[in-house]
């Protein structure tokens, strides 16, 4: 490894010839060799090209420093749960570089041609049994460093964020108002309690997508795998719902609390009924979805470096999910 590509961006000299070699060099492992040119996409938080072979496309993605721990999470993953994410061709998780294969078809293929929200009841399962084995790993998870969401830990970066008023665009169009954030800061109190009741509750953290929309899914013939997990956290596991139910509301047009997202909420709590109360469970997909509008925003600041240029692009999204605090939640 070229220690000098550690960190740098897409344009720091010599950093795409470095990457092209270490994707040519890896797929050579496998007997196989890129046969055109790449097609590339850009985002604040990472690099992907796709990769025309003489065996099919591959993947490369290089994250940005803010999201860097995905390649070595998506290794981790693969290990502890076969099956459930794309099983990497190579990872560098120190330049966080991950080669994958072709995925095949996303969920959201499947549903623009057989629209069914039914189909979420079988792939929730899957990932809540993935939730659930790497729960056991928690340290390993956070020593890739997978950022730290846990509900007790929460209330202090809920603070922390606040302060961060750049970052929030306080007072300008796309912004919070002077009024929302000390809306927000009286609120500082509620957050922290509801955050110890769901950790009372005593369902162990575990890595938590935060991101887990039809578009993040393959389906394949022996389950589905998930993937794209840069904005993920060690954090509860049932705060994936809140980004799910909405993602799968806004596609159906189903209101909040609508009986196909609560047959969808219990179809993923169903994991953990050989432990917990129903009532409890259920209790606590209320409140996770509702304390995890933080988490989404402290991915967005951490995804989003303060000296890429295409960064007000996105950055409404930092002050925009921590006003989420206050919608309804979609149970």
């Amino acid at each position: 490894m070229n220690a000098d590509m550690v960190g740098a961006g897409w344009d720091a000299p010599g950093w795409r010839e470095s990457a092209s070699q270490w994707v040519t060099d890896q797929l050579g492992r496998y007997g196989r060799r890129v046969t055109g040119p790449v097609e590339e996409r850009v985002r604040p938080w990472s690099l992907v090209w796709r990769v025309p072979t003489d065996d099919g496309d591959a993947w490369f993605k290089a994250n940005s420093d803010g999201t860097r721990y995905e390649a070595g999470l998506l290794a981790a993953l693969s290990r502890l749960a076969p099956g459930r994410v794309p099983d990497p061709l190579a990872v560098d998780a120190d330049r966080g570089w991950s080669l994958l294969p072709d995925g095949g078809r996303t969920l959201r293929d499947v549903l623009a041609v057989a629209p069914d929200p039914g189909r979420w009841e079988l792939i929730l399962p899957a990932y809540a049994d993935l939730q659930r084995v790497s729960a056991a790993h928690a340290d390993e998870l956070l020593a890739l460093g997978l950022p730290d969401h846990r509900p007790e830990v929460l209330p202090g970066l809920f603070v922390h964020l606040l302060d961060d008023t750049d970052s929030l665009l306080l007072g300008t169009e796309d912004g919070l108002t002077p009024e929302m954030h000390a809306r927000l800061r009286g609120h500082a109190d509620r957050y922290a309690r509801d955050c110890r009741r769901l950790a009372d509750l005593g369902v162990e953290p575990t890595v938590q997508h935060d991101d887990l929309h039809d578009g993040n899914i393959f389906v394949a013939t022996d389950g589905p795998r998930f993937f794209d997990w840069g904005d993920a956290s060690l954090a509860h596991p049932f705060g994936t719902l809140l980004v799910t139910l909405r993602s799968v509301g806004h596609a159906f047009e189903l209101p909040a609390g609508d009986a196909v997202l609560l047959r969808l909420r219990d179809a993923y709590l169903e994991a953990w009924t050989d432990r917990y109360d129903r009532a409890d469970l259920r209790e606590a997909a209320a409140l996770a979805t509702t304390v995890t509008t933080v988490s989404r925003s402290l991915s967005w600041r951490r995804a989003l470096p303060a000296t890429d240029p295409t960064r007000a692009a996105y950055a409404a999204a930092v002050p925009g999910w921590l006003e989420e605090l206050f919608a309804p939640a979609p149970l």
